[in-house]
């Protein structure tokens, strides 16, 4: 107003140069203005779920809304806990999704495993979802849905780790959501009077339940944020892909799933069953339970604080505990995974599974003699049909043999069961793959160790900058990009080829059992291991129910 004001006084051309300042400061307000509203954050839109509204954030690049700690079962306290998941209750106004859920409450986790949520609680069932900004406006995108399942040996994990978020995934047209469920012996403890209350006559199982009630709610609610309900591709690592390998055999997921990827783990016979019997579970639960603190009663277990039932159920002294895990509970398992498999009852999906070149390490400094005297004691006159599949004719070679079959007992084998016998009763294609590039490692793996069991987790979900603290190569981008695009592709399709990528060729005996080495130069070769795989299943005898 002081420049108008002046502007109305003296000369002619005093007047043109006050209104031409006039202009130029009008213009600087404008252009800050604008810069404030240009820099001030935008929030997306609310999205209309089943139980409310759900106001997200999205990521720096804007590219990404992310909606984090959304509940999608009540949670499991006082007289739900060990029970299946129960509807969630409607919220009435805008729910910021904004920060993650608590993890499920869980023994100090492993030191690879950090956690960006305010800790752990019983009140634990929540998951996250990521999605393309681009399709936000329209429900009828229909974009494909990956659900991720992270593995931690049912006794530990969360769904707010930096290496598995979804956000990368998400700009490559995918929609990721990642979920909480139950561990240890909150999410699995068998108990006879849990199986007489039990509508189903079943106990246990109840982390598994979680599963497959997020995947409900992924059917009920993803159309709101672009995806596709009839497209959902189930993954998961280690216990996440037995997971992922047992939710297709279960009745309770079936129609839910459209396809499945399971890095290095499956619901498959090793050395021994994958999960024990109900019954048996129940007997040595309860046996624990009176040992522990004098009482098996039901009522008494559920009166306990998640802290002394976590105390006494992870003991390392006095009353060891049982393996509280998934077992065949005649509902959510009608029979084995190994047996539902083998009778064609699975899922008749498309599969895309392998494993890492050295997911574990033999204990100690195993030699040719001590490694062949294991042999003949595990394997007694089988031992020369295991020593002609891992050879031990030198120290360095007993060594290598001695680590191989270490990772095959640990995970490997039982991954190629579930592909076998996929292959064999899928009715759908099978795409295998070898992960070996050559990994720089991380704070807790040497370079020297080669890819290390959890190794692939950043390059599939191009999270590799949260291993800041190691030197990052650029072929390491290069095949992160190249994963990214393979796993992505497979979730649109049911074929992870596409331009640009080398040809990964079905892994069937009409293809000569192919396997996509993923390293430097992706190729497809014939599968040079299978012969250890045959001989083991022909000791244990189990891979597909025999």
């Amino acid at each position: 107003m002081h420049l108008i004001a002046c502007g109305t006084v003296g000369n002619k051309e005093e007047s043109m140069h006050l209104r031409q300042l006039w202009l130029y400061s009008l213009a600087l307000i404008l252009s800050a203005t604008a810069i404030a509203v240009a820099q001030k954050p935008i929030q997306p839109r609310p999205v209309q779920i089943a139980n409310g509204k759900l106001l997200g954030v999205f990521t720096p690049d804007q590219k990404v809304v992310a909606y984090k700690g959304v509940p999608y079962a009540a949670p499991p306290l006082a007289e739900l806990r060990w029970r299946p998941p129960q509807p969630v209750a409607r919220w009435k106004h805008i729910l910021f999704a904004r920060d993650f859920g608590l993890h499920c409450i869980q023994p100090t986790p492993r030191p690879d495993m950090i956690f960006r949520d305010p800790g752990p609680s019983e009140d634990c069932l929540t998951l996250n979802v990521w999605a393309p900004t681009t399709k936000l406006t329209s429900k009828q995108a229909k974009l494909p849905v990956m659900v991720w399942i992270y593995g931690g040996g049912y006794v530990s994990g969360g769904s707010s780790e930096p290496r598995q978020d979804g956000e990368f995934l998400a700009r490559r047209g995918i929609i990721v959501v990642s979920m909480n469920y139950r561990l240890g012996v909150f999410g699995f403890l068998a108990h006879p009077e849990l199986t007489s209350e039990s509508a189903n006559h079943t106990s246990g199982n109840y982390g598994l339940m979680d599963q497959t009630a997020a995947l409900a709610w992924v059917r009920s609610n993803i159309a709101a944020f672009g995806g596709d309900p009839n497209n959902v591709t189930l993954f998961g690592e280690s216990v996440g892909g037995s997971a992922v390998s047992a939710q297709m055999a279960s009745p309770l997921a079936r129609g839910l799933i459209a396809k499945a990827i399971c890095e290095s783990g499956a619901a498959f016979y090793s050395f021994g069953p994958a999960f024990p019997p109900r019954e048996t579970a129940e007997a040595a639960n309860t046996l624990w339970a009176e040992r522990a603190f004098g009482s098996s009663k039901l009522f008494y277990l559920r009166n306990l604080t998640a802290d002394e039932l976590l105390k006494a159920a992870t003991a390392k002294s006095g009353v060891l505990p049982p393996k509280i895990l998934p077992v065949v509970d005649g509902y959510f398992l009608p029979d084995t995974v190994p047996n539902i498999y083998a009778a064609g009852q699975q899922a008749h999906i498309p599969v895309l599974g392998g494993w890492n070149a050295n997911e574990s390490h033999a204990s100690g400094n195993p030699t040719a003699a001590s490694f062949t005297e294991q042999a003949q004691q595990e394997f007694g006159p089988s031992a020369e049909g295991f020593l002609s599949v891992y050879r031990a004719t030198t120290d360095d070679e007993a060594l290598q043999s001695a680590n191989d079959y270490a990772s095959d007992r640990f995970i490997t084998f039982s991954t190629w069961s579930w592909l076998e016998a996929q292959s064999k009763t899928g009715g759908a294609p099978v795409f295998r793959y070898f992960f070996d590039p050559g990994a720089p490692g991380d704070r807790y793996h040497k370079p020297a160790q080669g890819a290390f069991h959890t190794d692939e987790i950043e390059y599939v979900f191009g999270t590799l900058d949260t291993r800041a603290e190691m030197a990052i190569r650029p072929i390491d981008r290069t095949i992160s990009e190249q994963m990214g695009e393979y796993w992505t592709n497979f979730a649109r399709n049911g074929d992870p080829n596409g331009p640009g990528l080398p040809r990964w060729l079905p892994y069937a005996a009409t293809d000569n059992w192919q396997v996509l080495h993923l390293d430097a130069a992706p190729t497809s070769k014939p599968d040079n291991l299978r012969g250890r795989d045959l001989f083991l299943d022909s000791q244990w005898g189990r891979s597909a129910g025999k």
